[in-house]
Protein backbone atom coordinates (compact mmCIF):
# COMPACT_ATOMS: atom_id res chain seq x y z
CA UNK A 1 0.00 0.00 0.00
CA UNK A 2 1.46 3.35 -1.01
CA UNK A 3 0.37 6.95 -0.63
CA UNK A 4 2.04 8.71 -3.55
CA UNK A 5 2.98 12.30 -2.73
CA UNK A 6 3.92 14.53 -5.67
CA UNK A 7 5.35 17.94 -4.68
CA UNK A 8 3.74 20.79 -6.58
CA UNK A 9 6.46 23.27 -5.60
CA UNK A 10 10.12 23.08 -4.73
CA UNK A 11 9.48 23.47 -0.98
CA UNK A 12 6.03 22.01 -0.15
CA UNK A 13 4.81 21.97 3.47
CA UNK A 14 6.34 19.26 5.62
CA UNK A 15 4.33 16.08 6.10
CA UNK A 16 4.75 14.05 9.31
CA UNK A 17 2.93 11.13 10.95
CA UNK A 18 0.22 12.23 13.37
CA UNK A 19 1.56 13.03 16.83
CA UNK A 20 -0.26 12.03 20.04
CA UNK A 21 0.52 15.17 22.07
CA UNK A 22 -1.99 17.98 22.60
CA UNK A 23 -1.45 21.09 24.73
CA UNK A 24 -4.80 20.77 26.48
CA UNK A 25 -4.11 17.10 27.24
CA UNK A 26 -0.73 18.06 28.73
CA UNK A 27 -2.39 20.72 30.89
CA UNK A 28 -5.16 18.40 32.15
CA UNK A 29 -4.86 17.17 35.75
CA UNK A 30 -2.45 14.21 35.80
CA UNK A 31 -2.54 14.31 31.97
CA UNK A 32 -5.65 12.18 32.33
CA UNK A 33 -6.78 12.35 28.65
CA UNK A 34 -3.73 10.32 27.58
CA UNK A 35 -5.30 7.37 29.40
CA UNK A 36 -8.08 7.42 26.79
CA UNK A 37 -6.75 5.18 24.05
CA UNK A 38 -9.43 6.20 21.48
CA UNK A 39 -8.19 9.81 21.81
CA UNK A 40 -4.53 9.04 21.27
CA UNK A 41 -5.27 6.61 18.44
CA UNK A 42 -7.35 9.23 16.64
CA UNK A 43 -4.52 11.74 17.12
CA UNK A 44 -2.05 9.44 15.36
CA UNK A 45 -4.16 7.78 12.64
CA UNK A 46 -3.10 9.97 9.75
CA UNK A 47 -0.47 12.43 8.58
CA UNK A 48 -0.12 16.13 9.41
CA UNK A 49 0.79 18.91 6.98
CA UNK A 50 2.69 21.68 8.77
CA UNK A 51 2.74 25.44 8.20
CA UNK A 52 6.10 26.44 6.66
CA UNK A 53 5.95 29.79 8.49
CA UNK A 54 3.73 31.69 10.89
CA UNK A 55 1.03 34.21 9.96
CA UNK A 56 -2.05 36.01 11.19
CA UNK A 57 -5.38 36.16 9.39
CA UNK A 58 -8.10 38.67 10.25
CA UNK A 59 -11.73 38.47 9.11
CA UNK A 60 -13.84 41.62 9.30
CA UNK A 61 -17.15 39.75 9.04
CA UNK A 62 -17.98 40.68 5.45
CA UNK A 63 -18.57 38.06 2.78
CA UNK A 64 -16.19 39.19 0.04
CA UNK A 65 -12.78 37.74 -0.80
CA UNK A 66 -11.16 40.95 0.45
CA UNK A 67 -12.69 40.53 3.92
CA UNK A 68 -9.72 38.46 5.14
CA UNK A 69 -6.41 40.24 5.63
CA UNK A 70 -3.17 38.32 6.05
CA UNK A 71 -0.04 39.30 7.97
CA UNK A 72 2.70 36.74 7.30
CA UNK A 73 5.84 36.59 9.41
CA UNK A 74 9.02 38.13 8.06
CA UNK A 75 10.47 34.78 6.98
CA UNK A 76 7.44 33.83 4.87
CA UNK A 77 8.16 33.19 1.19
CA UNK A 78 5.61 32.94 -1.62
CA UNK A 79 2.81 33.40 0.90
CA UNK A 80 0.12 33.72 -1.79
CA UNK A 81 1.02 30.19 -2.94
CA UNK A 82 0.20 28.86 0.53
CA UNK A 83 -2.81 30.69 2.02
CA UNK A 84 -5.47 32.91 0.48
CA UNK A 85 -9.07 34.13 0.68
CA UNK A 86 -10.49 32.26 -2.29
CA UNK A 87 -14.00 31.00 -1.59
CA UNK A 88 -15.23 34.20 0.18
CA UNK A 89 -17.68 34.09 3.15
CA UNK A 90 -14.91 33.95 5.76
CA UNK A 91 -13.20 30.86 4.34
CA UNK A 92 -9.41 30.64 4.63
CA UNK A 93 -7.90 28.40 1.96
CA UNK A 94 -4.60 26.53 2.25
CA UNK A 95 -2.78 25.11 -0.76
CA UNK A 96 -1.31 21.81 0.41
CA UNK A 97 1.59 21.96 -2.05
CA UNK A 98 1.11 18.28 -2.89
CA UNK A 99 -0.78 16.10 -5.35
CA UNK A 100 -1.75 12.80 -3.73
CA UNK A 101 -2.60 9.47 -5.32
CA UNK A 102 -4.07 6.51 -3.44
CA UNK A 103 -4.66 2.88 -4.47
CA UNK A 104 -7.91 2.05 -6.32
CA UNK A 105 -10.95 2.37 -4.07
CA UNK A 106 -9.16 4.58 -1.52
CA UNK A 107 -9.83 8.29 -0.99
CA UNK A 108 -8.14 10.88 1.21
CA UNK A 109 -10.07 12.54 4.01
CA UNK A 110 -8.62 16.01 4.66
CA UNK A 111 -9.61 17.59 7.98
CA UNK A 112 -8.34 19.50 10.95
CA UNK A 113 -6.07 17.61 13.30
CA UNK A 114 -8.20 15.43 15.65
CA UNK A 115 -8.74 16.77 19.16
CA UNK A 116 -6.95 20.03 18.44
CA UNK A 117 -9.01 23.20 18.68
CA UNK A 118 -8.59 26.76 17.48
CA UNK A 119 -10.60 29.67 18.84
CA UNK A 120 -12.48 31.66 16.21
CA UNK A 121 -12.02 29.30 13.28
CA UNK A 122 -12.95 25.72 12.43
CA UNK A 123 -11.56 23.27 9.92
CA UNK A 124 -13.77 22.07 7.08
CA UNK A 125 -13.49 18.42 6.06
CA UNK A 126 -13.40 16.94 2.60
CA UNK A 127 -13.23 13.45 1.10
CA UNK A 128 -11.46 13.39 -2.26
CA UNK A 129 -11.22 10.48 -4.72
CA UNK A 130 -7.45 10.63 -4.97
CA UNK A 131 -7.34 7.24 -6.71
CA UNK A 132 -7.99 9.06 -10.00
CA UNK A 133 -7.86 12.84 -9.45
CA UNK A 134 -5.03 14.38 -11.55
CA UNK A 135 -4.77 17.68 -9.65
CA UNK A 136 -4.36 18.86 -6.03
CA UNK A 137 -7.13 19.74 -3.59
CA UNK A 138 -7.15 22.55 -1.03
CA UNK A 139 -7.62 22.53 2.72
CA UNK A 140 -10.15 25.07 4.02
CA UNK A 141 -11.01 26.62 7.37
CA UNK A 142 -13.98 28.90 8.11
CA UNK A 143 -14.01 31.73 10.62
CA UNK A 144 -16.71 31.29 13.27
CA UNK A 145 -16.67 34.99 14.19
CA UNK A 146 -14.91 38.16 13.06
CA UNK A 147 -11.47 38.49 14.58
CA UNK A 148 -7.82 37.49 14.33
CA UNK A 149 -6.40 33.96 14.31
CA UNK A 150 -2.77 32.94 14.21
CA UNK A 151 -1.10 29.86 12.76
CA UNK A 152 2.42 29.21 14.03
CA UNK A 153 5.31 27.81 12.05
CA UNK A 154 5.15 23.98 12.09
CA UNK A 155 1.55 24.08 13.34
CA UNK A 156 -0.53 21.46 11.50
CA UNK A 157 -3.13 22.90 9.16
CA UNK A 158 -4.34 19.65 7.56
CA UNK A 159 -4.75 16.02 8.62
CA UNK A 160 -4.78 13.29 5.96
CA UNK A 161 -6.43 9.89 6.38
CA UNK A 162 -6.77 7.25 3.64
CA UNK A 163 -10.33 5.92 3.57
CA UNK A 164 -11.64 2.87 1.64
CA UNK A 165 -14.57 4.92 0.37
CA UNK A 166 -15.67 2.43 -2.28
CA UNK A 167 -16.54 -0.14 0.39
CA UNK A 168 -18.48 1.93 2.95
CA UNK A 169 -21.79 1.63 1.09
CA UNK A 170 -21.62 -2.14 1.57
CA UNK A 171 -22.33 -1.63 5.28
CA UNK A 172 -25.92 -2.09 6.43
CA UNK A 173 -26.87 -0.95 9.95
CA UNK A 174 -28.95 -3.65 11.66
CA UNK A 175 -30.77 -3.60 14.99
CA UNK A 176 -29.59 -6.53 17.09
CA UNK A 177 -30.99 -7.97 20.32
CA UNK A 178 -28.44 -9.10 22.90
CA UNK A 179 -29.21 -12.67 23.91
CA UNK A 180 -28.84 -12.94 27.68
CA UNK A 181 -26.77 -16.10 27.33
CA UNK A 182 -24.54 -14.88 24.51
CA UNK A 183 -20.82 -14.35 24.92
CA UNK A 184 -21.26 -10.61 24.34
CA UNK A 185 -23.88 -10.35 27.10
CA UNK A 186 -21.69 -12.28 29.55
CA UNK A 187 -18.67 -10.10 28.75
CA UNK A 188 -20.74 -6.92 29.13
CA UNK A 189 -22.12 -7.99 32.51
CA UNK A 190 -18.65 -8.86 33.80
CA UNK A 191 -17.30 -5.49 32.64
CA UNK A 192 -20.22 -3.72 34.37
CA UNK A 193 -19.56 -5.54 37.64
CA UNK A 194 -15.82 -4.83 37.60
CA UNK A 195 -16.29 -1.21 36.56
CA UNK A 196 -18.94 -0.52 39.21
CA UNK A 197 -16.80 -2.10 41.91
CA UNK A 198 -13.76 -0.04 40.86
CA UNK A 199 -15.71 3.23 40.84
CA UNK A 200 -17.22 2.46 44.25
CA UNK A 201 -13.80 1.76 45.78
CA UNK A 202 -12.41 4.91 44.18
CA UNK A 203 -15.27 7.02 45.60
CA UNK A 204 -14.70 5.51 49.05
CA UNK A 205 -11.02 6.47 48.97
CA UNK A 206 -9.58 2.98 48.87
CA UNK A 207 -5.76 3.50 48.86
CA UNK A 208 -4.95 0.64 46.48
CA UNK A 209 -7.62 1.73 44.03
CA UNK A 210 -6.41 5.34 44.13
CA UNK A 211 -2.87 4.10 43.53
CA UNK A 212 -4.07 2.11 40.54
CA UNK A 213 -5.77 5.31 39.23
CA UNK A 214 -7.47 3.72 36.23
CA UNK A 215 -8.37 0.38 34.73
CA UNK A 216 -6.39 -0.60 31.67
CA UNK A 217 -8.53 -3.36 30.14
CA UNK A 218 -9.13 -1.56 26.86
CA UNK A 219 -5.61 -0.12 26.66
CA UNK A 220 -4.12 -3.60 27.04
CA UNK A 221 -6.75 -5.28 24.90
CA UNK A 222 -7.93 -7.53 27.76
CA UNK A 223 -11.24 -8.73 29.13
CA UNK A 224 -11.97 -8.36 32.88
CA UNK A 225 -10.91 -11.50 34.77
CA UNK A 226 -9.84 -12.96 31.40
CA UNK A 227 -13.43 -13.99 30.73
CA UNK A 228 -12.57 -14.32 27.04
CA UNK A 229 -9.45 -14.61 24.91
CA UNK A 230 -7.73 -11.29 24.26
CA UNK A 231 -8.00 -9.97 20.68
CA UNK A 232 -4.85 -10.72 18.70
CA UNK A 233 -4.99 -7.55 16.57
CA UNK A 234 -5.44 -4.98 19.33
CA UNK A 235 -3.34 -1.83 18.78
CA UNK A 236 -2.47 0.72 21.46
CA UNK A 237 0.16 2.70 19.59
CA UNK A 238 0.07 3.83 15.98
CA UNK A 239 3.32 3.82 14.01
CA UNK A 240 2.81 5.38 10.59
CA UNK A 241 5.61 5.56 8.05
CA UNK A 242 7.10 9.04 7.55
CA UNK A 243 7.47 10.64 4.15
CA UNK A 244 11.11 10.17 3.10
CA UNK A 245 13.18 13.28 2.54
CA UNK A 246 13.65 14.40 -1.02
CA UNK A 247 16.71 12.77 -2.62
CA UNK A 248 19.73 15.06 -3.09
CA UNK A 249 20.00 16.76 -6.44
CA UNK A 250 22.80 15.16 -8.41
CA UNK A 251 25.16 17.48 -10.29
CA UNK A 252 24.50 17.75 -14.00
CA UNK A 253 26.91 15.73 -16.15
CA UNK A 254 29.46 17.73 -18.18
CA UNK A 255 28.20 19.02 -21.49
CA UNK A 256 29.15 16.87 -24.45
CA UNK A 257 28.95 17.52 -28.16
CA UNK A 258 27.81 14.81 -30.56
CA UNK A 259 28.84 14.62 -34.22
CA UNK A 260 27.82 11.55 -36.16
CA UNK A 261 28.91 8.49 -34.21
CA UNK A 262 31.86 10.23 -32.57
CA UNK A 263 31.67 12.01 -29.21
CA UNK A 264 33.91 14.68 -27.76
CA UNK A 265 33.89 16.29 -24.35
CA UNK A 266 33.00 19.96 -24.70
CA UNK A 267 36.41 21.43 -23.78
CA UNK A 268 38.12 24.49 -25.18
CA UNK A 269 40.46 23.97 -28.11
CA UNK A 270 44.15 24.59 -27.56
Amino acid sequence: MTLECYPMRSDPPRMVPGRPERDWMDDFANRHPYRCLPLTMANTTGWELLCPFGFEAEWDGRMGADSIRFRPDADATLFDHFAASHFTEGVLTFHTGWLFRTPPGWALRASGVPNRFKHGIGALEGLTETDWLPYPFTMNWRFTAPGVVRFEKDEPFCFLQPVPHSRIEAFRPVRAAMDADSDLALQYRKWTEVRTDFNTRMANGDPETIKQAWQRFYFRGEFPDHIAEAPSEHVNKRRLAPLPDAPPIEPAPPARAHVGFRTWSAVPKT
